[in-house]
């Protein structure tokens, strides 16, 4: 006699948007923190008022961004398990004192800084850009050791993850000194030899961006029929809207655009820019995330 057998299970999700959010708040931070070493440790001064911005910046997200992780995990009391049960082999065990450590040595950094000990603060600067690379860097290798998600498992993961990273920074830092300039400085003046210099320095990240994601994209197009798939889902599928529309066409390409043609750039158009590229870098994030675990393992 035949027999026939239906399961009413579903795949359960391993990450979700918390995670996605969790990514985007350390890529943040890891932008800012770069940014605010530019002038106090590679001695460019012309970026120097954005220094105390970026430190503080960078703390505050690195604080936010592990609440998203533990909202995920479900049991938060039980996170204390990650630095007592080691897997030396896991970017999370690494992933977990690099948490620890990065935002301590941006509170040292920072004291330093306001104190005006540029000896002190050049030396934990140092320090922190590698230890901001990493903190960042890790997630990505998270995601492409998923070898059965044809969108994470590559080798271009971690350098996506540290390229958007700093596109986010920067644009957000350009936000920010707008606001700050406008708002809460005594002279009431934006610096614009600061928001234009910051708008190069974007545009340029962009173009790096935009290379990698191709890249990205074509090689899954050319590879076997799961990588075809997830090509098919971001250029076709249901998510193709928030990967070909919001996160490089608005994010990255109209914005390159305005900051790389002299003629339309100004004070007004760079800050939209950099308002689309913020939410770019959200949506790409999401897309990343939720686009990798989309499609059902077989």
């Amino acid at each position: 006699m035949d027999t026939s057998v239906l399961y009413n299970i579903f795949p359960q999700e391993a990450f979700g948007a918390f995670i996605a959010v969790y990514f985007y708040l350390t890529g943040l931070s890891a932008g800012s923190f770069v940014l605010s070493t530019l002038a106090f440790v590679f001695g460019m001064d012309k970026y120097k008022p954005i220094g105390k911005i970026g430190v503080i910046l960078a703390t505050l997200f690195l604080v936010m961004a592990p609440l998203a992780l533990i909202v995920h995990v479900g049991q938060p009391l039980k996170s204390w398990h990650l630095f007592v049960y080691l897997n030396v082999t896991s970017p999370i065990t690494w992933g977990s004192f690099l948490l620890t450590l990065y935002p301590i040595n941006c509170l040292i950094y920072a004291w330093f800084m306001f104190k005006e000990n540029q000896k002190m603060t050049r030396l934990f600067g140092t320090i922190g850009i590698p230890l901001a690379i990493f903190v960042h860097g890790y997630t990505g290798f998270i995601l492409a050791l998923g070898k059965a998600r044809a969108l994470w498992n590559s080798a271009l993961m971690p350098f996506l993850f540290l390229v958007s990273a700093m596109v986010s920074g920067i644009a957000l830092m350009i936000l920010i000194s707008l606001v700050k300039d406008k708002f809460f400085s005594k002279e009431k003046v934006i610096n614009r030899d600061l928001i234009f210099g910051l708008g190069n320095f974007l545009a340029a990240m962009i173009l790096i961006d935009i290379f990698l994601v191709l890249s990205d994209v074509l090689v899954l197009l050319v590879s076997h029929t799961d990588a075809q798939e997830v090509a098919y889902l971001l250029l076709y599928g249901k998510f193709s809207f928030h990967f070909i529309w919001v996160e490089n066409i608005l994010g990255k390409v109209i914005p390159a655009i305005v900051l790389l043609v002299p003629r339309l750039r100004n004070l007004t158009t760079v800050t939209l820019a950099s308002i689309l590229v913020v939410i770019g870098i959200f949506f790409m994030r999401l897309t990343v995330v939720l686009g990798g675990e989309f499609l059902p393992l077989v």
